[in-house]
């Protein structure tokens, strides 16, 4: 696996490496002590799989205070391009996103500490989505920042016409009434 380190501190790209032939393929998807001498002690307690069709955007959401989740995601089938944004106030990248395609045939993977929304939009005509998390989903504490806020500037290649939105991403907070980590 190779671990690449994003411009936001604590957030990496995972490329594992392909072992293939003519009967398919081989991939290792975590190894807890490769994963801690790169990034460091998570206890990953959950996985969770989600499966969207064309169009869906999921995001940006996030968990307040100790309700908070580190996530490691993937897809293993179809096409994403997943968002990170920080909203650490002490970070010198507050505010700002990363972006990366995550797909079944680059099979990447997206580690996003805590402190941070989160948010997909799916690429391919269906996406099966996989994620690793640290805390359990604690609803009284979600929240929900507008996908589209100028303020970050993200550029998501399918028009907001397009998209499918559930009632909470519709209606989430623009980014500067969203409820920051220190």
């Amino acid at each position: 696996m190779e671990y690449i380190m994003t411009p936001l501190e604590g957030v990496w790209i995972l490329e594992p490496r392909v072992f293939g032939d003519s009967r398919g393929y081989f991939i290792e998807t975590f190894k807890q002590s490769d994963f801690e001498s790169h990034i460091g002690p998570i206890n990953f307690i959950q996985d969770n799989e989600s499966m969207s069709t064309y169009g869906v955007l999921r995001g940006l959401h996030y968990q307040r205070g100790e309700a908070s989740q580190a996530k490691l995601v993937r897809v293993i089938k179809g096409c994403v391009l997943d968002v990170a944004v920080d909203l650490r106030r002490s970070s010198p990248t507050f505010g700002r996103h990363i972006a990366v395609e995550l797909n079944d045939e680059n099979h990447r993977q997206f580690f996003i500490p805590r402190g941070f929304a989160h948010g997909f939009l799916v690429l391919s005509d269906e996406a099966v989505f996989m994620y690793k998390v640290d805390n359990v989903y604690a609803p009284q504490t979600e929240c929900s920042i507008r996908f589209d806020d100028p303020t970050l500037d993200i550029h998501w290649p399918i028009p907001a016409s397009d998209m499918n939105l559930s009632p909470k991403d519709v209606n989430g907070l623009p980014f500067a009434e969203a409820v920051y980590f220190d």
